[in-house]
């Protein structure tokens, strides 16, 4: 984030601002999914990708030494781009907490997590954009979101969408764009609600197994704020 008469967010801040610490967790949550690294376990609970090999008796793969060759080898090789990348501090803090399965509101109450979201909060309240009491954002993080939303329209599609673009979309529209990007992972884990139909009375929405979706919004003064 930068500060001054220009405000660059990350999708982890404009999170925050737009549907609360719950939000913000749901975008490092579908991060980690998109790097492999967490998928649903039961519903309405999360787990490590390494976890799900634990669980089914899985060995990890043997490692195998390469065939020796007569020409050296090269001095360097570019990192996959999984471990060049490293992860942001709440993304890291959500997989710690996934030591073992969890739901959201368990991985959302884990001290390390608590710990990401009290310095991203911290760092919202230093740039104007977050005040503390009562908690709610500011005018300025409001225009900050509406510029992102319209140099950021809500997918249709997940097909050919860079990363960086996925995360703002989940951090700007919650879970319309869960429901677009991630649909199958986001119900299973816990992140979307579940629809039902009654008859003559259309949908109406279920909390998922494993926990509630609701969560902190933050306000706009007078506005209500934006939830997931």
């Amino acid at each position: 984030m930068s500060t001054g008469t220009s405000i660059r967010l990350r999708p982890y801040e404009v999170a925050l601002l737009r549907g609360g610490p719950r939000a913000a967790v749901t975008v490092a949550v579908v991060a980690l999914h998109l790097r492999g690294g967490v998928e649903a376990g039961r519903p309405g609970r999360l787990r490590t990708s390494e976890a799900s090999s634990e669980a089914a008796g899985q060995a990890p793969p043997p490692q195998t030494c390469p065939p020796a060759t007569s020409s050296p080898a090269p001095a360097s090789s570019p990192a996959p781009p999984s471990s060049s990348t490293p992860l942001p501090p709440l993304a890291e803090a959500v997989r710690t907490a996934l030591a073992r399965p969890a739901g959201l509101p368990q991985v959302r109450g884990h001290a390390d997590v608590r710990a990401a979201l009290a310095e991203l909060q911290a760092g919202l309240r230093a740039a104007g954009l977050l005040r503390a009491f009562p908690p709610h954002r500011t005018r300025t993080a409001r225009r900050a979101l509406d510029s992102l939303s319209a140099e950021h329209p809500l997918p249709t599609s997940r097909k050919g969408l860079p990363e960086s673009d996925a995360l703002m979309a989940v951090a700007l529209y919650g879970e319309p764009a869960l429901h677009v990007l991630v649909p199958r992972f986001a119900l299973r884990a816990g992140l979307i609600t579940r629809a039902e139909v009654t008859e003559g009375k259309g949908f109406h929405a279920r909390s998922p197994r494993g926990g509630g979706t609701g969560g902190t919004a933050y306000s706009c003064g007078g506005g209500g704020g934006g939830s997931d």
